[in-house]
């Protein structure tokens, strides 16, 4: 049976999701020597299990990048119904990472995922209405000057199969071969969340993810020992506090790695 092309109904055969979680992490040093950023928790919580539970409810087949610390992302995702795209030998960048599931995608509509966007809502408003055309892309608005006009993108958005065709298997970027030139053509379809995004980009806005997630409260990883004062604190599963330390806005990890995240 030929696969449909449109998704006006979030139960559509169509469509397939790729979760992109093979980035280095850079700003968020020194948690990513640790582990991928895909795996840091959000209120204890991967990220990238948030972000599949996201896709989940849209996508009749799921993909996940990986490349930096892949060990480590495929270990996590033993036993999970996805399929994983090596990008060891080389990263590809978020088209590159399509165009290397060109055969897996195999003439469908893409809903694209950043692993590393923490959001409150889910992706009714992005899925819910496209006809599966143009691109779109979940957006917030801002008061100045950002990606597209005054929207911020925020990490999910919808590719046409005919855009993802044109992807190949080598390093680029979707904003580069699909979204600008749309934005420019005026075919570029932007959706605002009606939740709160954060961009878990560096140890201050991954301390406030976990904040938003949590409430305020203070996020005790499994297996911690907390014998200490924390105010704002994000102690990674068996961390240690011992009982004559006073922590503020940082993230502890083991016994001796405290981040601050000011």
């Amino acid at each position: 049976m030929e696969r449909k092309r449109s998704v006006g109904s979030v139960n559509d055969a169509g469509l397939c999701a790729v979760v992109l979680a093979a980035g280095y992490g850079t700003r968020l040093r020194p948690l990513t020597e640790i582990r991928p950023k895909s795996l840091c928790p959000i209120n204890n919580v991967p990220l990238l299990d948030l972000a599949l539970d996201s896709v989940r409810p849209f996508a009749t087949d799921i993909a996940v990048n990986v490349h930096y610390l892949a060990e480590q992302v495929i270990a996590h995702l033993d036993g999970v119904a996805v399929t994983i795209s090596d990008e060891r030998a080389r990263i590809l960048g978020s088209a590159g990472a399509l165009g290397a599931l060109r055969e897996w995608i195999d003439g469908r509509a893409v809903l694209v995922r950043n692993s590393d966007a923490y959001l409150t809502a889910g992706l009714d408003e992005l899925v819910n209405g496209w006809d599966g055309e143009r691109p779109r892309l979940l957006g917030r608005q801002l008061e100045s000057a950002s990606d597209f006009g005054n929207v911020q993108y925020i990490g999910a958005c919808l590719l046409p199969a005919d855009s993802a065709l044109t992807l190949a298997a080598e390093p680029a970027s979707l904003y580069d071969l699909i979204w600008k030139p749309a934005w420019d053509d005026g075919s570029l379809e932007l959706v605002m969340t009606s939740g709160e995004f954060v961009d878990c980009g560096t140890p201050r806005d991954y301390l406030a993810a976990n904040m938003l997630a949590s409430d305020g409260n203070n996020v005790i990883g499994a297996g911690s020992v907390v014998g200490g004062s924390l105010t704002q604190v994000v102690v990674w599963p068996r961390g240690i506090v011992a009982t004559n330390e006073t922590l503020s806005n940082c993230i502890r990890v083991g016994r001796d790695l405290t981040v601050d995240a000011h």
